[in-house]
């Protein structure tokens, strides 16, 4: 026995027709309207790379927050100890220091443009940083405390010669100083000569 007709969407119809007409519908409801020239296939591909790019930009944005935040808590003076304060505080002496080498020895001389000698170029150093040292090298022995020629930090005046001339540590067995006339700032192990006339030294930061 045959199905009755149906009425479909274009009238009577059997399940045939019925069939195809539905199949016709689903067709043209899958094909939604695209810009003008754009396949389904570039369609969907520029939409693809539109969501990378966004969600590229709010990843890049989320990393640059996190990292001031790591920064800032990196480099918060803050959260460091007075003893790696002061560490850091001496090398900066030792770098400023090291800036001058070269300059000639000039007997009295306590500035760049004039020369330095021994105690002119420390005392001219630390007036750097707002610690005043008379120009005199015997004077410069009297401040600070007395350290072991074990325990030199870089920053350390290092005193030679029966207190006849003294010059700046800068660790490693080192010191910088202004030697005599004739010579520039220069850097010079703490042996040798001046490890043999070597009387002390004092710290004074």
């Amino acid at each position: 026995m045959r199905s009755p007709p149906f009425r479909g969407w274009l009238g009577w119809q059997g399940p045939a027709e019925v069939g195809r007409a539905n199949e016709r519908r689903g067709a043209e409801v899958s094909r939604s309207p695209l810009p003008n020239g754009a396949s389904p296939l570039s369609y969907r591909m520029r939409l693809a790379l539109l969501t990378l790019v966004v969600l590229a930009a709010l990843t890049a944005r989320a990393s640059v927050a996190l990292g001031s935040q790591l920064l800032g808590a990196t480099f918060d003076p803050s959260t460091l100890s007075h003893s790696t304060l002061v560490a850091e505080k001496r090398a900066r002496v030792v770098r400023f220091a090291r800036r001058f080498l070269g300059v000639p020895y000039s007997y009295g001389g306590a500035s760049p443009e004039t020369g330095f000698d021994c105690s002119g170029f420390t005392s001219f150093v630390y007036s750097h940083f707002g610690i005043a040292l008379p120009h005199y090298s015997g004077g410069q022995f009297m401040l600070g405390r007395r350290i072991s020629r074990e325990a030199l930090r870089p920053g350390d005046l290092v005193f030679f010669d029966g207190l006849g001339h003294v010059g700046l540590y800068i660790g490693g067995g080192r010191f910088i100083h202004a030697p005599h006339s004739g010579m520039s700032v220069s850097v010079e192990p703490l042996d040798g000569w001046y490890g043999s006339r070597y009387d002390g030294a004092r710290r004074v930061l």
